[in-house]
């Protein structure tokens, strides 16, 4: 399996926006986070949870997955790249560094 895209986040933004209704911003932080602060239209499915939820997600669908800095969403862009997820990144920095570099409105935490 060939490693994760890091990409940062106005690569990701663009990506998304190319993919439009195929591009996911996936949340994999917990509630408590993802109530504090998060990316309008961002699909929240806690870490925790993935393997459960995993059949909600389109395989064929390109998704960026996110959490606070990074670490957690690149365990779970791993895991979804070794169940069959072939159009998998993960957001560089997390939502701290996309706070910072596109949407200074949100909090950072």
């Amino acid at each position: 399996m060939a490693g994760i895209p890091q990409i940062p986040p106005a690569e990701a933004q663009r990506l998304l926006a190319e993919r439009g209704s195929n591009g996911i911003l996936l949340d994999v932080r917990e509630p408590s986070e993802y109530e504090r602060v998060h990316v309008e239209g961002s699909l929240h499915i806690p870490m925790g949870q993935i393997g459960q939820r995993l059949g909600e997600l389109d395989s064929g669908h390109t998704y960026v997955v996110m959490c606070h800095h990074g670490a957690r969403s690149q365990q779970v862009a791993l895991f979804m790249a070794s169940r069959g997820y072939g159009q998998v990144s993960n957001l560089a920095g997390g939502i701290d560094a996309w706070a910072a570099d596109l949407d200074p409105r949100l909090p950072r935490y």
